[in-house]
């Protein structure tokens, strides 16, 4: 009889050390990182050609984990009533009739994120990324406020200062710096959610720094947070007058 009930005792440690396990997993996310990036700024610095005058998807990326299921593939037949959408909202800047981008993001994040139900499929997860995008409207709230593509400089806590009084919560604003550090190019923003999909507040260091190499195979550039004492120059679309 003891050494049935030491069984028993056994199983139920075992049975609680494996679901701390699973809750200790390191691709268990939190936070959602909506990011979104200037078309103008990418294309500047990779020599194509942008087309688009606001800002355009990146990614929707958990805080933990990357390319959590290897056998999970990328599957664009499985998306075919997304695709208008995500061709005008979500295209892939340097070559906008491949799909290569949105399978790269579906591999790196979009895996981990379907650790949550409500993004359990490829559908659901590029379907939420567009619905939190137009919700948001980046770009309709910084035009709202002028914020926009100009010759005249902007302070970043000018730029700062309108995204988080309008959404409540403290985004990751990224730049590129040129040589001279005389100014800084407004690159990509972050804004983030909880799993519930409320806003949250992005979490940074002032040395965050996001390779360009990383999503799309460009080499030498990258996005690093913006520095606050230096102006920021919000480049127009190349033969676009600015606003």
């Amino acid at each position: 009889m003891k050494s049935l009930a030491l069984v028993v005792l056994l199983c139920l440690a075992c049975g609680l050390m494996s679901s701390s396990f699973v809750l200790a997993s390191p691709h268990m996310w939190s936070k959602l990182i909506l990011t979104q990036h200037w078309p103008s700024t990418f294309c500047s610095m990779e020599h194509c050609d942008p087309k688009f005058d606001y800002w355009t998807l990146h990614g929707l990326w958990p805080d933990k984990g990357q390319e959590c299921n290897s056998s999970w593939h990328f599957n664009v037949t499985l998306i075919q009533d997304l695709l208008p959408d995500m061709q005008k909202w979500w295209p892939d800047l340097i070559t906008p009739a491949s799909s290569e981008f949105w399978q790269y993001e579906w591999q790196k994040h979009g895996t981990c994120a379907a650790k949550a139900e409500s993004l359990n499929s490829q559908h659901k997860y590029f379907g939420k990324v567009l619905e939190l995008y137009h919700t948001l409207d980046l770009d309709g709230v910084m035009k709202k406020f002028n914020i926009v593509p100009s010759e005249t400089y902007y302070t970043f806590d000018h730029i700062e200062g309108i995204i988080l009084n309008f959404y409540s919560v403290k985004p990751k604003i990224q730049c590129i710096h040129p040589k001279g550090g005389k100014v800084q190019i407004l690159g990509q923003i972050e804004i983030c959610f909880n799993s519930d999909f409320q806003l949250a507040n992005c979490e940074h260091s002032e040395t965050d720094t996001l390779r360009l190499i990383d999503f799309l195979n460009v080499k030498g550039t990258e996005f690093s947070v913006c520095d606050h004492a230096t102006p920021v120059y919000y480049p127009p679309l190349k033969g676009k007058p600015s606003m």
